[in-house]
């Protein structure tokens, strides 16, 4: 009777301690984290086409070509690993890397204003209207891994699934952040004249 007792004891300890919530908000994550991933590598995979479609119009504009080829390479090359999760250095590495990229494509959609020809193909227009897709995934996805790691990061952080975490190891995990902060807190300038 008196181990029925204990046995009864400790799992109604184990229930309320929150170790299975924490496989199920980790594994939520891993999940979002490779819907992320994957939108990513899909705007990897379009860049190669709009290279080369704009390099037939814009043959001078080598530098910002050069510029995408070498940020897709760098992009392409990080290691994604569920590792880069609890690892803020390398979650960060990672968000360098894709920001690069970010910034090396709007450069190039930037270039392909000067040249009439190449806003009229209808590759490009497809490639450019695709790219603008992925990017609204990447958006949405990232969004959602945003939420799934808050829901992980506060069980991890509340009592008394805070105790769960420090005995099986469970870390805050690092979300995106968005490096140019004070940047983007300040209104842009609208200039109406000509």
């Amino acid at each position: 009777m008196r181990l029925v007792l204990v046995l009864g004891l400790l799992a109604g300890l184990l229930s309320g301690c929150g170790y299975n919530q924490f496989q199920s908000k980790d594994e939520a994550s891993k999940a979002a984290w490779g819907e992320v991933v994957n939108q990513y590598q899909r705007r990897a995979d379009l860049i190669p086409n709009l290279v080369n479609t704009v390099k037939g119009y814009a043959t001078h504009e080598r530098e910002t070509l050069e510029s995408v080829t070498r940020a897709r390479a760098a992009a392409t090359s990080f290691q994604i690993t569920p590792e880069v999760l609890n690892n803020p250095a390398a979650f960060q590495k990672f968000q360098q890397v894709q920001g690069e990229l970010s910034s090396a494509l709007s450069r190039l959609m930037a270039v392909s204003e000067k040249y009439p020809d190449l806003k009229a193909d209808t590759s490009f227009r497809d490639l450019q209207s695709q790219l603008e897709g992925t990017e609204n995934r990447i958006t949405v996805a990232r969004q959602r891994y945003i939420a799934a790691i808050q829901e992980y990061n506060v069980l991890a952080r509340s009592f008394p699934s805070n105790l769960t975490a420090m005995l099986f190891g469970y870390q805050v995990k690092p979300s995106f952040s968005v490096e140019n902060e004070k940047a983007i807190s300040t209104a842009p300038a609208v200039n109406f004249g000509k």
